[in-house]
């Protein structure tokens, strides 16, 4: 947090060093991110990715998109870059990045993208990606769950201030849930731990990783949490 002085923004825990939620996926056939944050490239750099095929977006909000224009690294490579959004999501990109969408520049480099509207579920390579409308204080925007050979990998719903039954059912026995928990006090627009921990006690995840977290949760309060609870980090690595 800018200007704060706190025990978690002062930590020597690098885990406390925290940037914008987002996560890369890697399978045999391709490899994409959910969401472009403003910390993008310095994300992108440290982890040493070399390969985007697509990008798909949870919602439009400023920490999930104002990284979009640093695709073109990955654009160039491929002529172009797959972007998927919902309806919503994609007219806001489109009105952001005009000068990307609208235009007719030849110069290669510059990023290409190629817009796809999410209306259901959708494939990358041999993973099906399946859209989770989820309630953000007065928004609904896009979760995913990510399953390969019928089997429910990842679910992955970083901005939430509530989970649907309709969704828990989705998502149920997932092997990873990736949730948002903001801190220990309620907010109108995030789930707080004590909520994020009754909704992962309806999924019955294998394990269940808290994410888009506010500096005033520690990562010393992992301890404190149930077993198959964790606080996610930046460059946490889940491997299936």
């Amino acid at each position: 947090m800018i200007g704060c002085d706190c025990n978690v923004c002062r930590s020597p825990d690098p885990r406390d060093q925290r940037l914008r939620s987002s996560i890369y996926i890697e399978t045999p056939e391709c490899s994409w991110v959910v969401d472009t944050g403003t910390d993008f490239r310095t994300q992108a750099l440290r982890e040493d990715i070399r390969r985007v095929d697509a990008v798909v977006f949870t919602h439009s909000h400023t920490d999930h998109i104002m990284g979009f224009d640093d695709l073109r690294r990955f654009s160039h490579a491929r002529g172009s870059m797959p972007v998927y959004a919902s309806p919503e999501t994609m007219r806001d990109l489109e009105r952001v990045f005009r000068f990307a969408f609208n235009t007719s520049n030849p110069v290669p480099y510059y990023l290409k993208p190629e817009p796809h509207i999410i209306d259901g579920p959708f494939k990358l390579g041999e993973t099906l990606i399946t859209p989770l409308p989820v309630p953000h204080g007065d928004s609904i925007v896009n979760g995913y769950l990510f399953s390969r050979a019928d089997q429910r990998l990842i679910a992955y719903l970083s901005d939430c201030s509530a989970v649907p039954d309709e969704i828990v059912e989705q998502i149920s026995q997932v092997k990873a849930l990736i949730i948002d928990a903001l801190r220990d006090k309620p907010h109108p627009t995030h789930l707080s731990v004590g909520q994020a921990l009754e909704v992962a006690s309806r999924v019955r995840a294998e394990a269940t990783y808290f994410t888009h977290i506010a500096h005033e949760l520690p990562q010393s309060a992992e301890s404190r949490l149930p077993a198959g609870a964790h606080i996610a980090y930046d460059g946490l690595k889940i491997n299936f």
